[in-house]
């Protein structure tokens, strides 16, 4: 297999102005699935949050690096501990990436998550969940 991001992409019927800012409410999406924990805020360039899932067998610091308003949000992940695999640190410098554009008749939310791979052992794991975040709980917040 060759090595790429893993990305996923949605249509929403919502404004880019009305996504973008659920989008950043990561309380509202990256939940509900695996016992989630967050402390510290995701909304504001330089804001911290941690993340933690699975009764902790997921944590991860997330720094908001890269805001453009109704573009574009860039989550540095600065720390992790993933107790289930052998290298826990493997999301360190990695990046969470929303691009929103609109079209004629939807809005396009991209999102990559940059750094994770195929190659790294957490995959087989976090591409599924990010799947199952993404279309389940993001995906009817921009299409309600």
């Amino acid at each position: 297999m060759s090595k790429s991001d893993f990305t996923i992409t949605l249509l929403g019927k919502k404004s880019p102005e009305s996504i973008f800012q659920k989008i950043l409410d990561v309380r509202s999406w990256w939940s509900g699935i695996f016992s989630e924990k967050f402390s510290g805020s995701s909304e504001k360039l330089n804001d911290v949050f941690t993340f933690e899932a699975g009764d902790g067998a997921h944590y991860t610091e997330q720094k908001l690096i890269e805001l453009i308003p109704n573009e574009k949000i860039v989550w540095l992940v600065t720390q992790c501990n993933l107790s289930f695999i052998e290298r826990k640190d493997e999301w360190v410098g990695t990046k969470l990436i929303f691009e929103i554009t609109q079209n004629e008749e939807n809005t396009e939310v991209k999102f990559t998550h940059q750094g994770l791979t195929n190659e790294l052992d957490c995959y087989d794991n976090c591409a599924p969940a990010w799947t199952q975040y993404i279309q389940t709980k993001l995906f009817p917040l921009i299409n309600e």
